[in-house]
């Protein structure tokens, strides 16, 4: 706790209070219950001070203060709405929108938009600045990020986003004056960058300059055609937050309601991706027992991440050896709905459209991976739509989704254990992993089902987990800056694992690039909010009879069926796959 002299006396509008040295005018304004408008400043990444908007008056200094960047002095008296800071912030924004393309009412964050929440809330009203506006074209190379420079405010939080958390260092303000634009090296396009696909610039951005790649127009055309079987399947971090879009709170399991709402848009049979999961831990487990045995290089790292992938690829293609060879939860189940469905009941492949309702746009990129298409040069994943398209979708239903009945997933691909509810967080696939894997290695069911050591929403985890009298030394890693550090770790010689689970995006699969913009009191990359997420697929995980991949029936019977045995001849070429080295262009 900070001594009494550690604190400063400071007065703001009127009201005195005593802070902690090093207190922004910000956060000092906040425990009066001010909130300074703001549009650069995120609370999680590094201050910038180059929006302007959170400027205030300090008695005595000539000139305005940024409050987010500015400490606290002793006896400093600050006034955040005097009626000249009012009418500045004002100029501000009003110099921000005349630069600024003039489609609200169809613009994707319509509603959702930081700048035109502070055009609300300060009174602008009209645009009083005519003149040249900054003219960019679309870029949309990518499979999963479209930038649109003309919508850039040059905030700078898709940069630090990038570099801060991810460690990607993909973007920079390129050019001068008029002309600057966030790019890439060489404003090269996103597709020729060193850009991994996760989203987290799109989550960063206040306005629309990043978005996802639309496939929302591809659904509604499939589920059109009569002559299509469209079937969806749905990702576990998805019942953890789709309801945010309908005003629930986060941390509310919707997994019911989000079934109906999927029937009622026009889907033949709805799935779950948790099949997909348990799919992933057996194949995975073998796999890592293999390992263990000699088989093959230790640590094993996950791969159900696609944004960890190509990051992999690009960024540490040394380590490709040690990546599972599993395909993700996603692409396991189009693979099935493709082969065994389509077979199960008289289908031809190319009657089936497979969509993904994914939290990730990079899985919007993983469909588009050619090892991930049929020998007919189909996809396995026909389209994949984001936890905001698909609100957008049931909202433009006209759906009442609070409202609406218990829903229940297809058979046989729509059944699925706790283990695979959990992938969605961040250590989620590391516990669901060991709950198989103990007792494979035992060779007995295990005592302990519920691996809590490696539960956790911060950056990095280190655990020795034992299993009767063996330890098992792994890792968990979110967010590709500490995937960074555990893997240096690892090849400086530092630590040893036997299994490292690693995610793109903080906080796992709830923390995607796709998932809903925040409302209220939290933002992104909030740890209360993924924590919450985090919290509502425990809780599904908590509810179910069956907990373990490998006691899965349908699983059971789909080796029975059609796979084999795991790890075998047909499982081999269906649920796994390769990775190779990616080299960047002009790198």
């Amino acid at each position: 706790m900070p001594q009494e002299n550690d604190n400063v006396n400071v007065t703001i509008d009127g009201t005195e209070l005593s802070v902690p040295k090093g207190t922004t005018i910000m956060q000092a304004a906040e425990k009066l219950g001010v909130q300074i408008p703001r549009l650069c400043y995120h609370s999680s990444l590094s201050l910038q001070g180059s929006c302007r908007v959170c400027i205030v008056e300090v008695t005595g200094v000539p000139f305005y203060m940024a409050s987010c960047s500015v400490a606290v002095w002793e006896g400093m008296e600050v006034y955040t709405n005097s009626p000249a800071i009012r009418k500045a912030r004002r100029d501000i924004v009003e110099l921000l929108l005349d630069n600024h393309p003039r489609d609200c009412q169809t613009c994707e964050r319509d509603g959702h938009c930081e700048l035109q929440n502070l055009a609300y809330t300060m009174g602008v009203r009209e645009r009083l600045f005519e003149g040249e506006r900054k003219r960019f074209e679309l870029e949309d190379s990518s499979d999963a990020v479209v930038r649109d420079s003309e919508k850039c405010v040059l905030c700078g939080r898709c940069v630090r986003v990038c570099a801060e958390v991810q460690g990607i260092y993909n973007l920079s303000q390129q050019g001068r004056g008029f002309h600057t634009i966030v790019t890439p090296a060489h404003e090269d396009n996103m597709d020729d960058s060193v850009c991994i696909q996760c989203g987290q610039c799109i989550n960063a951005c206040p306005t629309a300059a990043f978005l996802e790649k639309r496939h929302t127009e591809d659904v509604w055309d499939a589920l059109g055609d009569p002559d299509k079987k469209v079937v969806v399947q749905t990702a576990p971090s998805i019942r953890a937050a789709l309801g945010e879009g309908f005003d629930l709170d986060p941390g509310t399991p919707v997994t019911g309601r989000m079934v109906t709402a999927l029937r009622r848009l026009g889907f033949d049979a709805v799935f779950d991706t948790d099949l997909g999961a348990d799919l992933t831990i057996v194949e995975e487990a073998n796999e890592l027992l293999q390992r263990m045995e000699g088989s093959g290089p230790l640590p094993m790292l996950t791969s159900c991440s696609p944004g960890w992938v190509n990051f992999l690829e690009k960024f540490y293609p040394g380590f490709i050896p040690h990546a599972s060879s599993c395909r993700s939860p996603m692409t396991m189940l189009s693979v099935l709905m493709k082969t065994y469905y389509a077979e199960k009941y008289s289908l031809s492949p190319d009657q089936i459209y497979t969509v993904a309702a994914m939290p990730c746009v990079a899985k919007k990129y993983e469909a588009r991976r050619p090892e991930h298409y049929l020998d007919g040069g189909r996809p396995y994943t026909d389209a994949v739509i984001t936890t905001r398209e698909l609100i957008w979708m049931i909202k433009c239903y006209g759906i009442d989704f609070a409202n609406l009945p218990e829903g229940e997933f297809n058979s046989p691909l729509g059944i699925a254990t706790g283990a695979g509810d959990i992938f969605g967080t961040t250590g989620g696939v590391m516990e669901a992993t060991l709950r198989t894997a103990s007792e494979w290695l035992t060779g007995h069911p295990a005592e302990k089902l519920e691996f809590t050591d490696v539960r956790a929403v911060e950056g990095i985890r280190e655990k020795s987990v034992e299993i009767d009298g063996q330890t098992l030394r792994v890792g968990v890693a979110n967010g590709l800056q500490n995937a960074r550090r555990l893997l240096n770790k690892v090849r400086n010689g530092e630590e040893e694992f036997h299994v490292i689970e690693l995610m793109a995006c903080p906080g796992g699969c709830i923390g995607g690039g796709g998932q809903p913009y925040p409302q209220g009191e939290y933002e992104v990359l909030d740890p209360d909010l993924l924590r919450k997420r985090g919290e509502a697929l425990y809780s599904v995980d908590a509810g179910k009879a069956v907990r373990r991949s490998h006691d899965n029936p349908a699983l059971k019977k789909i080796y029975e069926e059609f796979l084999g045995t795991t790890g075998g001849e047909k499982a081999h070429e269906l649920l796994h796959t390769t990775y190779a080295p990616k080299r960047p262009r002009g790198i």
